[in-house]
């Protein structure tokens, strides 16, 4: 058993886009992520993702709507949606995934993260 102070963990994430394992649970990761700028359009075969924004704001993009995030905010993705996060000014997230999902989903690119970090 190990506790983590989420605020505090952010300062160990020096990177944006890089998600970063806080802890593990019942086949789930809960990740942490600085994010700025735009990410890229991917979906998740058969995983949902949740989001929550614990600081700043950010812009989630589906094909047939966005969805304004403030902080505070918890969204959840089905499995399968096409989406992509959008943050004008750096934003710090709170993800909750089944371990193993690759961060960009089903489509491969160089912002693909393998080997997450433990904080």
């Amino acid at each position: 058993m190990k506790k983590i102070n989420i605020p505090a963990a952010f300062d160990r994430i020096s990177d944006h886009w890089s998600p970063h394992i806080a802890a593990r649970l019942n086949g789930q990761e809960v990740r942490l992520a600085r994010i700025k700028g735009d990410f890229e359009w991917h979906h998740h075969e058969g995983v949902d993702e949740a989001f929550f924004v614990v600081k700043g704001r950010f812009t989630m993009r589906f094909r047939d709507k966005d969805v304004a995030m403030e902080e505070g905010d918890l969204i959840v993705v089905p499995a399968g949606v096409e989406h992509m996060p959008q943050a004008g000014e750096e934003c710090w997230i709170m993800m909750f995934e089944q371990a193993g999902t690759s961060n960009t989903g089903e489509h491969e690119s160089e912002r693909t993260k393998r080997d997450l970090p433990v904080l």
